[in-house]
């Protein structure tokens, strides 16, 4: 993918019509849906907040991923103190339209990856099962 690509739809060149891959183009690499996660379930507001997730992702990477989301409309940035500048994070609503996805990542990840499922509504979370589930195909 391009840096246009990158910077909005307004001047997006997809690789093709199919929606599957333009919504990869957006989202298919392994850290902004960690931090649409993050925005939308763990109270994540600041970039400091955001880079002391698990995953500890690189500060280069969590500024670029967070220009992009809001380029394409999907995060808002609101500044909380002027000196020094300093952001906080907000999803949109369109950015809030993406829970469902990720509600569905997650369940396929605990039922075939052994991953821990966390219930956003409730709070609560279940352990990874106990063991992972291969399916016989």
């Amino acid at each position: 993918m391009d840096e246009a690509d990158r910077d909005g739809p307004e001047q997006a060149h997809f690789r093709s019509r199919c929606s599957i891959t333009r919504t990869l183009d957006i989202f298919g690499d392994k850290w902004t849906l960690l931090i649409v996660r993050d925005l939308l379930w763990h109270g994540k507001h600041t970039f400091s907040a955001l880079h002391e997730s698990a995953e500890r992702i690189p500060t280069n990477i969590l500024s670029d991923r967070l220009r992009r989301l809001e380029a394409w409309g999907m995060v808002e940035r609101r500044r909380y103190t002027d000196r020094p500048p300093r952001h906080e994070y907000h999803l949109t609503t369109r950015g809030r339209s993406l829970e469902d996805m990720l509600l569905n990542v997650m369940a396929w990840g605990h039922a075939h990856l052994d991953g821990g499922f966390f219930n956003p509504r409730s709070g609560w979370s279940l352990p990874p099962s106990r063991g992972v589930i291969r399916d016989s195909n």
